[in-house]
């Protein structure tokens, strides 16, 4: 199944000039959704993974289904305000501004195998962020998935030293 197909792309969507990538139709096609699950499964499944996390909000979309495909806990990473408990928080910069991430204090444990899944890497920060918050708890990151991966934007660059991997790549 060319999973490629199930992507919606939205001209100038949130702004113009970008080419939004909607994940919505292949989340609605169940052969589909499973097909990319798997696809991620798969590529993290001989890990060892002991928690999967996914960056809000459409990681929680794809990585609370991988963490249960491979018997692992799921972390959420948030935005600002909206972890009920004790959070640790990065501070990080994007092309048009800043933005911040936070994650429970007691979510990650030294030692800990994590796997980062989200729908979506473009540039980069946002994943950066999410792996600097994962090993200042401790944890390990031995892999970073993603459904698509932009490739035009050279975002592995800032990623050198990881695991990472997609299943969907557009190179332009």
């Amino acid at each position: 199944m060319d999973l490629k197909e199930a992507i919606r792309e939205v001209e100038g969507f949130p702004k113009e000039g970008i080419n939004f990538k909607d994940i919505t139709p292949l989340l609605k096609d169940g052969k589909a959704f499973r097909n990319a699950i798997d696809a991620i499964v798969n590529n993290i499944k001989n890990k060892d993974i002991d928690i999967v996390v996914g960056p809000e909000a459409r990681g929680f979309l794809l990585g609370a289904p991988v963490a249960y495909a491979i018997g692992a806990g799921f972390v959420p990473v948030r935005k600002p305000g909206k972890l009920p408990w004790e959070t640790e928080s990065y501070d990080y910069d994007l092309e048009y501004g800043e933005d911040s991430l936070e994650i429970h204090k007691d979510a990650i444990h030294p030692g800990t195998k994590v796997a980062i899944v989200d729908d979506l890497l473009a540039t980069g920060g946002t994943t950066k962020a999410v792996i600097e918050l994962i090993e200042k708890l401790g944890g390990e990151v031995v892999a970073v998935e993603y459904l698509i991966e932009l490739e035009f934007l050279n975002a592995r660059e800032l990623l050198k030293g990881y695991a990472v991997d997609s299943v969907i790549k557009y190179n332009d």
